[in-house]
Parts: C-alpha cells; sequence; structure tokens
C-alpha cells in the first residue's frame, strides 16, 4: 500500500511538473486583428467597463491573461505588472489583466496583487478568452497565461504564451519599447 501510494504521488507530480511547462502557442500571430471587447473590470476595488477600443485611443494595450486570482504564478504576475506599470505608462501604454473570476474576487485582487496600478477583467463567461485563444486546454474552466500587445491601430504585435510568470512582463515592455521607437511620441 505505501508502494503504491508513493507511486502514485510520483506520477501526479510528475503529472503536475509536466503540465505546468507544456509548450503553446497563441492562436492570434503579429498583424492580426485583436477582437474588440468591453467588460467590467476593477482598478483599486472600484468597479467600471473596461473598453478596449477606448484604451486604444490612448496608446498600446498589454492584455494578459491567467489561470486565477490569488494563486502563486498569477499572483507573481500581478505583482510583476504592477511594478512595471510605471513604466508601461511612461510609453504610453495600458495594462489590462483578465481572467474567469468575478469582480468581486477581482476588487480585492486588485487591491492586494495588482496594487491598485492596473486594471483586471472578469471573464466569467469566457467570451474574451475564447477570441483570444487563451483558454487553457487542460482545464478549460481557466485561463491560458497569454500575454498581448495590440498598437493603437488594433493590430497585435506581440503574442507570448508560457504558464511560467516570470517572462510576461519583461517580453511585453521590450515589444511595448519597440513599437515605441518606432512611433515617438
Amino acid at each position: 500500500m505505501k508502494r503504491w501510494f508513493g507511486l502514485t504521488a510520483a506520477a501526479a507530480i510528475i503529472g503536475v511538473t509536466a503540465w505546468c511547462f507544456i509548450p503553446a502557442h497563441a492562436a492570434l500571430k503579429n498583424g492580426a486583428p485583436a477582437p474588440d471587447f468591453s467588460a467590467q473590470a476593477s482598478l483599486g476595488g472600484k468597479v467600471f467597463t473596461f473598453s478596449l477600443a477606448d484604451a486604444l485611443k490612448n496608446g498600446p494595450v498589454v492584455l494578459y491573461f491567467y489561470p486565477a486570482a490569488f494563486t502563486q504564478g498569477c499572483t507573481i504576475e500581478a505583482h510583476d505588472f504592477a511594478e512595471a506599470t510605471d513604466a508601461f505608462k511612461a510609453l504610453g501604454a495600458t495594462v489590462i489583466g483578465v481572467s474567469h473570476d468575478n469582480i468581486d474576487t477581482l476588487n480585492k485582487f486588485s487591491v492586494s496583487e495588482c496594487r491598485s496600478k492596473f486594471a483586471v477583467a472578469a471573464d466569467t463567461d469566457q467570451h474574451i478568452m475564447r477570441a483570444y485563444d487563451a483558454v487553457l486546454s487542460l482545464k478549460p474552466d481557466y485561463a491560458n497565461r497569454v500575454s498581448y500587445v495590440i498598437a493603437p491601430d488594433g493590430k497585435v504585435i506581440y503574442s507570448y504564451v508560457s504558464l511560467d510568470p516570470d517572462k510576461h512582463v519583461a517580453n511585453t515592455m521590450e515589444a511595448v519599447r519597440k513599437w515605441r521607437a518606432a512611433h515617438p511620441a
């Protein structure tokens, strides 16, 4: 019995570890039109309607999808985006996170983990996740960790998929910097 339990636990750990590093590819490639959307969002615990079209009038948008508020990887990613928000703003970019979480959860998450620096939007019916091919295939109730940079003309200029939260901020920041260099304010 002990051996069976040990083998089962080892298999579960290997399966979870492998699942975390499954390579994935975003369906929206560079140059593709970004699907427009509006969604209930929270910034600093205050609910408002986020409109992609309105945000793009002010510059590029960094749109990132994450599996679930208050989980380890999503908390790390939210902290990283919060720390980088002022740099994104200096480049004229808006950051918005999207998950399947409800707005009550996101009100708390926006204050504690996003540090009231950027908005997070509720996609409880997954219409945004589906439009951006950001549904996690192994757990379809959740978003995959996908980051996009969308230019003001509504075209995707960068996409990155990895369940590891570590490079999403650096990669999207580099994409925004390159865009800004080619489009001085």
